[in-house]
């Protein structure tokens, strides 16, 4: 596996909201409300649904309304990962989980897991570890690696309890008063924003990745079809701001490959080598004749002309194939370079290939060769060591 990095880009930040709540305070009616303004009125909204059937209870106050999948008796992580998958084959603008805390304290959950495991004898981390891998790889990683727009993970809350002790000494049990999910504890880190909903059902922000988010799911307010459609346009923002840093990187290429074949053939090669993987696809297709010819100029302006090739060679640089190119620049630096080609890329030059073009690229090699062997007590030109 080769690991090559790449330009950030606004796109590939795409909003993942928490929800969590006590019960009856209004998450799920709250995430359908933000997921139908999101998608707008002709958008698909999808719900993962494992409460009994409450999801659906404002199928009619939904309008465009929404499409059900239900979890019944069996809440594992795979269970849920299967359920995503069918909703990014149903092509959803907008995906509900309702709730999450299922996949942790369920039946077939993780918690539930971990009590098997402890009824088979296992004890210390290995109780845990094979339920909290089937969470990370099964659960949290296909809803941050989904193709969906936008996912809101729902989940139940509670004020947990901790042991304390009192002032005339001794232990006793007292209820925090800050609020937490009902999931792993680490689940939140996940989340793009994440909050709580009060008996006010008003949202309750406790994470804002970008401080501009706080505009558009407002602390202190209930979530509404208007808070969708800010989120919305907050995406096609993000995705316009993407655009245009994606122009300025093609641009900022072109300038750069330029300047390398200004310097010749031998910089262009070096360029191309070190670049190719971050360009975008087609460019250098579209792009490889004229910074050639440029490389080509500047190596005849600095050092003298090559002899001319034989009859029978080919106009390399009027072929259509990607792999030429490689090829071509490689013959441009002699018969070492080619070599170097030929043996990187056998497993794709196939005899075909090799009948058809092997014969005028050695002959390019040969005659960037004698040059060389001309002047190999002179320094190299300036820009065009390799």
């Amino acid at each position: 596996m080769s690991f090559v990095f790449r330009d950030a880009t606004l796109t590939e930040a795409k909003p993942l909201i928490g929800i969590y709540a006590e019960s009856g305070k209004g998450k799920t009616y709250s995430a359908l409300l933000l997921a139908r303004g999101f998608a707008g009125p002709n958008g698909k909204v999808g719900m993962i649904e494992t409460e009994a059937g409450r999801g659906e209870a404002y199928a009619d106050m939904i309008d465009g309304g929404y499409q059900v999948l239900s979890l019944r008796n069996e809440f594992s992580p795979k269970a849920y990962g299967e359920a995503i998958k069918a909703a990014e084959k149903a092509g959803f603008d907008a995906l509900i989980i309702d709730s999450a805390s299922h996949e942790w304290e369920g039946a077939g959950g993780v918690l539930s897991m971990a009590a098997e495991n402890q009824e088979r004898g296992k004890r210390g981390p290995i109780v845990w570890q094979k339920p909290k891998m089937e969470h990370a790889r099964n659960f949290m990683l296909p809803i941050m690696q989904t193709s969906i727009p936008l996912v809101i993970v729902c989940m139940r809350a509670k004020y947990p309890m901790k042991e304390v002790p009192k002032p005339n000494g001794g232990k006793e049990w007292v209820r925090l008063e800050t609020l937490e999910p009902k999931q792993a504890d680490d689940i939140l880190y996940e989340m793009f924003v994440h909050g709580w909903i009060d008996d006010q059902h008003r949202f309750r922000g406790t994470k804002y990745t970008r401080k501009d988010l706080r505009d558009i799911i407002r602390d202190g307010e209930p979530i509404s079809l208007d808070t969708g459609r800010r989120l919305a346009e907050w995406t096609r923002g993000m995705a316009t701001a993407s655009t245009q840093q994606q122009s300025q990187a093609v641009e900022r290429f072109l300038t750069d490959a330029t300047e390398a074949a200004q310097r010749g053939t031998a910089a262009l090669t070096k360029w191309v080598g070190e670049n190719k993987a971050k360009l975008p696809p087609g460019w250098l297709e579209t792009h490889k004749r004229d910074l050639w010819r440029i490389g080509e100029d500047a190596d005849k302006a600095a050092k003298p002309a090559d002899p001319p090739p034989a009859d029978d060679s080919e106009d390399l640089a009027n072929d259509d194939d990607p792999i030429l190119t490689v090829g071509e620049i490689a013959a441009a630096q002699g018969t070492e370079a080619l070599e170097g080609f030929f043996t990187k890329n056998a497993d794709v030059l196939d005899r075909k290939w090799m009948d058809r073009h092997e014969r005028a690229l050695r002959v390019k090699a040969a005659a960037a060769d004698r040059p060389k062997e001309q002047a190999t007590e002179q320094p190299a030109q300036a820009g065009l060591d390799v």
